[in-house]
């Protein structure tokens, strides 16, 4: 009878500790997805924060321009408004392809291209480019691990009584999913 009891108890007391291990690494996943979260706001912010230097560089060259400043303005602004997950990823999208056009007017002016401040900032923002796409692929990876975990059994129990949701991933929109179109 004692031996009974003692397996019970060991199968309790181990049911209760795979609870608590997984509640726990459920929770470690989650709050990795919040630190990669806010790495992409770090640098999504210090990427809007470069944009005014390089406008105000552009804009001595290029003083006709001015729809291509008006849209990476705006474009800026939504970023720094951006709350949710898709608001952001919109106002990236939306950011990137102004600055394709920036990079494209500044094509146009050979004494601009020429300046150390332009390249300096165009290396700073190449720079916080790779930032971004690493940023975006390490919140991806940690997404991509907890929403496993949290759809799999038997986690999957724990992870509906407790109520963890999962997350969505970081995309890229249709545009930027097309190959860019090369011509001599």
């Amino acid at each position: 009878m004692e031996l009974v009891i003692g397996i019970i108890f060991f199968l309790v007391l181990g049911f209760i500790a795979y609870i608590w291990l997984t509640y726990n690494s459920l929770i470690t996943l989650r709050e990795r997805i919040k630190e990669a979260l806010s790495g992409i706001d770090v640098q999504l912010k210090r990427r809007a924060d470069l944009i005014p230097n390089l406008l105000e560089t552009v804009k001595g060259y290029a003083k006709h321009e001015k729809e291509v400043f008006e849209n990476v303005t705006k474009a800026r602004s939504m970023l720094m408004k951006a709350d949710s997950l898709h608001e952001k990823a919109e106002a990236d999208n939306m950011l990137t392809g102004a600055l394709k056009s920036l990079f494209a007017v500044a094509e146009s002016y050979p004494d601009l291209k020429a300046s150390d401040n332009f390249r300096d900032l165009q290396d700073e923002l190449s720079d916080t480019e790779d930032k971004v796409s690493y940023s975006r692929q390490f919140y991806n990876s940690n997404v991509l691990a907890y929403n496993t975990k949290i759809q799999t059994f038997p986690a999957a129990l724990i992870a509906g009584q407790f109520g963890f949701k999962s997350y969505e991933f970081f995309e890229a929109d249709e545009e930027e999913k097309k190959t860019p179109k090369v011509k001599f």
